[in-house]
């Protein structure tokens, strides 16, 4: 039922900077090679615009007013959102490179920046993104599948995942094996699975916890 192929829409690139000129000279040049680019001139605006299920990539300025980059970082780390973020800023340095990098950005660019190389960065990310927003797709499908069961249904499903039998399940949680073989039926029916097999291989692939 999930899958991890990136299939869908091409990612669309977010470039949230205040500086008009530059924003609007980075939609032109995503545009020229077939890129859809969305600027906007701070960070509450896009927050307030962007579509968090659409793939994408976005480039964020550090120095911003109210919010900055970081702080615009930390906002879609906490919302587990999975686009890949560019940092690009003319008071670039060392210290700051490794802060942006370490929380979780994918690269950093210095203004001015150079044209080839900022589309050969978001070109590189485009394909990453589709896959992250892919994957990102089929963890929430399967957790939202997870939340349906019951805190029982639940305990029979992690020792499932672990490999034991009903019998040994059973023996496990005080039931008989009839009743192991029930809540088996009734977390394949509620999560919507072909076969418990199949539920236990996505939330492996997709490192869900039970």
């Amino acid at each position: 039922m999930t899958s991890t192929e990136s299939s869908g829409p091409d990612p669309v690139v977010h470039i949230v900077d205040d500086d008009e000129d530059l924003r609007q000279s980075l939609v032109f040049l995503f545009e020229s090679v077939g890129i859809q680019a969305l600027s906007y001139p701070d960070a509450t605006s896009f927050l307030d615009e962007f579509d968090a299920d659409e793939p994408a990539v976005v480039i964020v300025d550090i120095r911003m007013p109210e919010i900055s980059g970081f702080q615009l970082q930390e906002r879609l780390l906490a919302a587990d959102y999975p686009a890949p973020v560019i940092f690009c800023s003319a008071h670039g340095d060392i210290p700051m490179s490794v802060r942006a990098l370490k929380q979780g950005a994918v690269d950093f660019l210095e203004k001015p920046y150079q044209t080839q190389r900022m589309l050969e960065v978001v070109q590189k990310h485009l394909h990453e993104a589709k896959e992250r927003f892919a994957e990102h797709a089929g963890r929430r499908d399967i957790t939202q599948r997870i939340d349906t069961l019951t805190q029982r249904e639940r305990e029979v499903l992690r020792l499932v995942i672990e490999g034991l039998s009903s019998q040994l399940i059973a023996k496990q949680l005080g039931m008989s094996v009839k009743t192991v073989d029930v809540h088996r039926a009734r977390i394949k029916s509620k999560t919507e699975s072909e076969t418990l097999g199949a539920l236990v291989r996505d939330i492996l692939l997709h490192r869900v916890s039970v």
